[in-house]
């Protein structure tokens, strides 16, 4: 799949770390692949963002989410599930992008559905690369499904 025939790829990052954001920011906007990046930095927001504004001029269905575990007010865990869950929103798929290595939130994301787990890397170099791998991935080689499938 490629951008050409997808349009602009949009990407919703559920992040709280300013840094990660910006590295976040950074890789995407070497991108080859034409992409639009909405940042939501808690996870009230992030529900309220997907659930609340669905119906609402500024929302866009993301293609992509990357989703933080250790959020601000409502964990990543929760919103995971909440998306999962919900029949309009739960064939986009979820990356979890977590600083977390434990085991029990590799087996409770999965369990919950998420598309992939990966422990964010320490070094700036090693995330921007993490980032383009993933959009890479995503966006070049994985067939999503239409914008407009519930």
């Amino acid at each position: 799949m490629s951008s050409e025939n997808y349009g602009k790829i949009s990407i919703l990052l559920i992040e709280d770390n300013e840094g990660d954001i910006r590295l976040a920011k950074e890789a995407l906007s070497e991108s080859k692949i034409e992409n639009e990046l909405k940042v939501i930095k808690s996870g009230e927001k992030a529900l309220e963002y997907l659930f609340e504004n669905q119906n609402g001029t500024d929302f866009k269905r993301p293609d992509l989410i990357l989703l933080d575990l250790n959020l601000p007010k409502v964990h990543g865990s929760v919103i995971l599930q909440k998306i999962k869950s919900d029949p309009e929103l739960k064939t986009i798929p979820v990356v979890v992008l977590t600083t977390s290595e434990d085991k029990s939130d590799v087996i409770k994301s999965y369990s919950s559905h998420a598309n992939s787990f990966i422990t964010k890397p320490l070094n700036w170099q090693d995330f921007i690369d993490m980032i383009k791998s993933l959009e890479s991935f995503w966006f070049s080689i994985v067939k999503l499904p239409a914008k407009n499938v519930k």
